[in-house]
């Protein structure tokens, strides 16, 4: 069955306008504590980013989730992965956390997270999307549900997250630039590596409701960039707006992303005698990462795009280490979802441990050129489905002749049209995509 309110990414648009309202939030509320409230605790986490339509979102949730008799424990701002790692510890039949991650304040979203902490399952998503067809039906008084704050819920993630690196290791004399991107990590990562021993330097940490991701965070590095170079730090480590996604800057200045990233955990986990099977990357990963994880002989397959896929075949393979080159990264040794902080401390352990800048451990990965265009579409249009559109594509691929790739893909979060285009040389790789991003456009 095809879903009508769930995407990729639990439910999410533009605040106001359906889904995205109060009414649908109340609604969705009740659906998600109908289905819930048929098995285990009846009790229920939410967690929410810094943007300001939080507290209009959080509160219709609740209001819907005590009509249909659930009981509610509010964690207020928290990153996604701590709702996810709470979840679990709080023995919560499901978490929600409402973000809309990387995208801008004037968004917002809604994603559930189950009893052990990982993406709902296709027929629960399923059931709570034919509960709202029905009509919103009230418990009686004797069966509602109750609301709570759970007060120490930031002290119990730091402690979690600190775990992540040996005792026997520390960060002191480490000079490290944190952006928090003025969102749902402010008030807990500057924390985490402040007490592991770090120098830290602290921006976009001052979230007002509207700043969450403007011009900071894993999205907009150049904050970051700048600050790592003008504080000489030794690093320099970014997350976005709900802390499931990390990029970093090395000294020098130098942006890795995720699919670095995933590069230096497997290769440190390589070295350990820890690697479990192989790595799964998206079909947008760096055509670099499949080469450089075939050097160190480590098996790599590709899911389509979203941390959702890469966990369904992780599991699938049995392996432990997968990521999207925008950040996401996961590692089932140590969370259960996409966790920006815990990836950014398995970086930092192999660091340790090998006794190398970040600079130096990521030159092991050589990036091919790649770039990706973004193309807004009307509601309505089917670009991708254009007859031009497609002998541009082909036209393209026939000039690489398998020295690149080209994907073309709708976003699933955003009306969007993701043009990628990868190759050996950057000035023809943009080139290539900024001609099917016209044909994209015109079609549009």
């Amino acid at each position: 069955m095809s879903r009508k309110y769930f995407g990729t990414d639990g439910v999410r648009g533009k605040v106001g306008e359906f889904p995205i309202t109060p009414e649908f939030a109340m609604k969705l509320g009740w659906a998600a504590g109908r289905v819930l409230s048929e098995r285990g605790t009846r009790k229920v986490l939410i967690g929410k980013d810094t943007r300001i339509s939080g507290y209009l979102l959080e509160t219709a949730m609740v209001a819907g989730l005590i009509a249909a008799g659930i009981n509610v424990r509010l964690l207020g701002p928290m990153p996604t992965p701590a709702v996810a790692y709470l979840t679990r510890t709080f023995r919560a039949e499901a978490g929600i956390v409402i973000s809309a991650s990387h995208n801008p304040y004037y968004d917002n979203g809604i994603k559930f997270f189950s009893a052990d902490g990982t993406k709902l399952a296709d027929e629960v998503e399923l059931a709570i999307e034919e509960e709202l067809e029905k009509p919103m039906i009230c418990e009686p008084s004797e069966k509602l549900g109750k609301a709570m704050r759970i007060d120490d819920a930031a002290g119990r993630y730091i402690e979690f997250c600190k775990s992540h690196l040996p005792n026997h290791l520390s960060l002191s004399g480490m000079k490290i630039v944190i952006d928090c991107a003025n969102g749902a990590t402010y008030h807990i990562a500057p924390a985490v590596f402040k007490e592991l021993g770090a120098e830290v330097v602290i921006i976009a940490a001052a979230p007002d409701g509207i700043n969450i991701n403007h011009e900071c965070g894993a999205t907009h590095t150049a904050l970051l960039q700048k600050t790592v170079l003008d504080s000489q730090a030794d690093l320099g480590i970014a997350y976005d707006g709900d802390g499931d996604r990390v990029m970093m800057v090395d000294h020098t200045g130098n942006v890795l992303d995720g699919d670095e990233i995933v590069y230096i955990i497997a290769r440190a986990a390589k070295n350990q005698g820890k690697l479990q099977g192989g790595v799964v990357g998206t079909l947008m990963s760096n055509l670099g990462l499949e080469l450089a994880l075939k050097e160190l002989e480590i098996p790599f397959v590709r899911s389509k795009v979203g941390d959702r896929h890469v966990m369904e075949l992780l599991r699938e393979h049995n392996w432990r280490i997968g990521g999207e080159n925008s950040g996401h990264v996961l590692n089932l040794d140590y969370t259960c979802t996409g966790d920006g902080i815990i990836a950014s401390l398995q970086v930092l352990n192999a660091m340790i441990e090998a006794n190398l800048s970040l600079a130096e451990f990521s030159q092991g990965m050589k990036k091919m050129p790649q770039v990706l265009v973004n193309v807004k579409f009307e509601k309505g249009t089917a670009p991708l489905e254009n007859h031009h559109v497609k002998e541009v594509i082909a036209t393209v691929e026939a000039k690489l002749n398998g020295a690149g790739r080209v994907l073309i893909r709708k976003s699933g979060t955003e009306p969007l049209i993701r043009v990628m285009v990868e190759g050996e040389d950057e000035a023809v790789v943009r080139a290539f995509a900024e001609q099917i991003a016209d044909a994209v456009k015109i079609a549009s």
